[in-house]
């Protein structure tokens, strides 16, 4: 599971790059009940997304130039620098290369073998975020692409990350974990997009989970902040209940609860 007991190579940040921030807010404010606070006058407008006094995200305007808005995940590493260096010996690219945050950390963007953009954050003085794995809060990573194998091999490379096949509704799940985790540190799971008619069109990505009390209300609730369904509510035995969304600018998600224990 995902917490915030961060290892290398288990997600420990994640932030939102959006045209208009205000409209961000407005919209996870209303939908999960973040409060959006800014980061200070040199922070260039980035800002963190709390839900009640935590740090569960952040968030920054991003320009057309900047790519399609997004959330980015970030993984944790011992070595920004280092990890940026194996991530092209690996066949990826460095986006943004290793920079210090103000003594808060080292991050770089770095995109893997198929283009996928994803983080790198060397904790400093903030390790991560604050909460994870509980309403409103990310809960679980999802990586879409073509080929499976060739994502495993880069990730393990890079991260260390390990895979595992479990079964599936349909097939096999590959899920991920830290090295040396085992299965209660699965974070996330990797997904051939000719498995996902919903997501070919969008092409390969990681998309984040966040936890919800209810689904179903959420989903509404999204729709009346102007965000829309991607993936209607779907229950997934041993899994949950989930649905996938996008904000109103076109940002992708999805939220999910937890299976019901048995009366």
């Amino acid at each position: 599971m995902l917490t915030t007991r961060f290892v290398d190579g288990a997600p420990n940040w994640l932030d939102i790059g959006t045209p208009d921030l205000d409209r961000a807010e407005a919209f996870y404010g209303g939908l999960f009940g973040w409060e959006f606070r800014s980061a200070g006058p040199d922070a260039g407008g980035y800002g963190f997304f709390q839900l009640a006094g935590r740090t569960v995200a952040g968030g920054m305007r991003s320009d057309p130039g900047q790519g399609p808005p997004a959330w980015t995940v970030y993984f944790q590493s011992a070595d920004a620098q280092a990890t940026a260096e194996t991530a092209e010996r690996a066949h990826g690219s460095v986006l943004f290369g290793p920079t210090d945050v103000m003594g808060e950390g080292r991050m770089a963007l770095l995109a893997d073998q198929a283009g996928v953009p994803f983080g790198i954050w060397q904790p400093g003085r903030t390790r991560g975020v604050d909460v994870a794995d509980e309403p409103g809060a990310l809960c679980w990573v999802e990586l879409y692409t073509k080929d499976i194998a060739a994502a495993a091999a880069f990730y393990r490379k890079v991260l260390g990350l390990e895979t595992s096949g479990v079964p599936f509704p349909g097939g096999t799940y590959t899920c991920v974990n830290p090295a040396d985790g085992g299965a209660d540190a699965m974070f996330g799971g990797m997904v051939p997009l000719a498995a996902a008619p919903d997501e070919t069109t969008a092409g390969p990505y990681w998309l984040p989970y966040f936890a919800v009390a209810d689904t179903d209300a959420t989903v509404e609730r999204a729709q009346r902040l102007g965000g829309t369904v991607r993936t209607p509510a779907t229950t997934v035995a041993g899994v949950g209940r989930m649905a996938k969304l996008a904000d109103p600018d076109g940002v992708r998600f999805a939220v999910i609860t937890g299976p019901q224990a048995p009366d």
